[in-house]
């Protein structure tokens, strides 16, 4: 089955890597020659210049398509290989800028056919097989919470496509909030809290809220990109409590202790790819969607998205 790989930039680099070791045949298609240039500098394989849209003008649309391409341009380029005939896309997270433009390649999506797969790669870390695995041992979570500080000193200056900063939370933070939920349930009840503005996030610049998930499990999270903090996501069940900190690892406390247990991962290949990517690429390759957030899936959770975020209604926004 042809495959395409749309991009150029860091993240196809990477795909480039995983597909090079499953040993499959696939086109690169980015835009410019310096990025063209840049990319097979970088890998030794070439790769087609012009655009996607020149691209299908002179080949035929590919049955699957992996689309590594900037936030502000994920969506349109999915709907463009959907309606040129493609059926299968894995598309980078979040799947699109707003809300919006998820809908509209949600919809285009059902109206064709075509399976699009939201790349969540965090899903497939080692570190989270094993805790799927072991908090259906211990009978399922009870509760959990987790944190998204990102850094706005880090984040303020660096160069990003138009409207990618102002939707960080979607763009990025999404990533521990997909996990958290992936393992423990999507709300159900709920409410979110928001306050204060960054120049680059003017929706808000704190967050925190609670509530209880599909499953049944209690959650609560904070991040506040005004201060000190990271990343993480800790999952509590009857016998053990289990902390993503770095998310690519795996800790465990165990009931009637406080010692945090690093627990020993085969992480053999997030360690060689970058982390999730080849399990992900793979699952994609196979056929294997049992993990993969659907675009369906991405449109409902966006809700959720923009709630959390402040860029729709919230319960309510502080200062």
């Amino acid at each position: 089955m042809s495959l395409w790989l749309i991009g150029a930039g860091v993240m196809a680099q990477d795909y480039v890597k995983v597909l090079n070791a499953l040993d499959l045949e696939y086109s690169v298609i980015g835009r410019s020659t310096a990025s063209a240039e840049k990319f097979e500098s970088a890998t030794g394989r070439p790769a087609r210049q012009g655009g996607l849209s020149a691209a299908l003008r002179a080949l035929d649309a590919p049955e699957r398509a992996i689309v590594a391409v900037g936030v502000e341009q994920l969506a349109d380029t999915a709907i463009e290989l959907i309606e040129a005939g493609t059926r299968r896309i894995l598309v980078e997270k979040p799947g699109g800028l707003n809300t919006a433009q998820v809908s509209e390649l949600a919809q285009v999506a059902t109206r064709h056919g075509a399976e699009v797969l939201i790349a969540y790669n965090r899903r497939f870390y080692a570190s989270a097989a094993t805790a799927r695995r072991m908090i259906v041992e211990d009978g399922g979570a009870t509760s959990c919470s987790f944190e998204f500080t990102e850094w706005s000193h880090v984040i303020a200056p660096l160069t990003k496509g138009p409207g990618v900063k102002e939707v960080w939370f979607l763009a990025n933070s999404t990533h521990v909030v997909d996990l958290a939920f992936h393992l423990c349930g999507f709300p159900a009840g709920w409410s979110a809290w928001y306050g204060g503005s960054l120049s680059w996030h003017p929706s808000a610049a704190r967050f925190c809220g609670s509530g209880i998930t599909e499953k049944g499990v209690l959650f609560s999270y904070q991040a506040d990109w005004e201060a000190p903090g990271r990343w993480g996501v800790e999952v509590l069940t009857r016998k053990r409590r289990f902390v993503f900190r770095p998310m690519e690892q795996l800790q465990v406390i165990l009931l009637g202790s406080v010692k945090a247990e690093s627990v020993e991962l085969d992480d053999r290949l997030d360690k060689e790819f970058k982390p999730g990517l080849y399990m992900q690429t793979k699952a994609f390759l196979d056929g294997d969607d049992s993990l993969f957030c659907s675009a369906d899936e991405q449109l409902q959770h966006c809700a959720i998205y923009d709630r959390m975020a402040g860029y729709g209604p919230g319960d309510s926004n502080g200062s």
